[in-house]
């Protein structure tokens, strides 16, 4: 398949996590570790597995850890850039808050920083290219919770119950998804915004515009709380 390379990967690191407190107070919650590893270098082996060449991690909550963890701005050899949000952005703020980082037609994935997982990316990868989206959304069957609604063609049509549009299956959203350099343009410098409430307008505007993909392969697990934290850990400490 001819397809584009995905070089760029911006990782979501700039949350408070707050379900994680007081582990959290002078932290990140991607800098918490689990097997003496950063929580956040998890996802990024993840995607150098899939050949990403360089980071972009936002940065808010306690930043000066980052540079720390980081001190050389790089993880394996590959690049880490730090981009600090002096107000939270959340995700689609965020996102167009590196807009200056990217090339003009630059493909990237973003993925959040407290998921440690080991999904087939290249699933991902085939389906968005194939279907020539702008947005490609990774998700799951299992898990919760189950708020993503997609129909016969693996299109999404609700998300969070918004729309009330029920589709044929119900799935779960790993936080790892495609967008292409075009998705920013539909973003405000500055406002504080999710890429839900991005991807509920572009449904709305024009019905599937947002598409899926179903990976069920592989594990995945999301650290947003103690409890999950923990699990994680425990996790860890059987496979050693």
């Amino acid at each position: 398949m001819n397809r584009k390379k995905i070089r760029t990967a911006f990782i979501l690191g700039a949350g408070r996590g707050t379900r994680l407190r007081p582990l959290t107070d002078a932290c990140p919650k991607p800098l918490l570790t689990v097997a003496s590893q950063p929580i956040i270098t998890y996802a990024m082996d993840h995607l150098l597995g899939a050949g990403i060449e360089r980071f972009i991690v936002n940065t808010h909550h306690c930043a000066e850890v980052y540079k720390k963890v980081f001190p050389d701005n790089n993880w394996r050899g590959i690049p880490v850039v730090f981009r600090y949000e002096p107000a939270l952005l959340d995700t689609a703020g965020g996102l167009k808050n590196i807009e200056d980082l990217l090339d003009k037609n630059e493909t990237i994935v973003i993925c959040n920083g407290d998921v440690i997982t080991d999904l087939p990316l290249q699933k991902l990868w085939e389906t968005h290219f194939l279907k020539n989206s702008e947005v490609t959304l990774a998700l799951r069957t299992s898990g919760e919770p189950l708020n993503v609604n997609i129909n016969d063609r693996d299109e999404i049509c609700d998300l969070r119950h918004i729309l009330k549009n029920p589709g044929t299956k119900r799935c779960l959203f790993t936080g790892i998804y495609i967008v292409e350099r075009r998705f920013l343009d539909r973003l405000e410098t500055g406002r504080i915004e999710s890429v839900i409430d991005v991807f509920i307008r572009m449904i709305r505007q024009q019905p599937g515009s947002v598409k899926g993909v179903i990976i069920d392969e592989g594990t995945w697990s999301d650290i947003g709380s103690l409890a999950e934290y923990e699990k994680a850990k425990a996790a860890c400490l059987m496979q050693t």
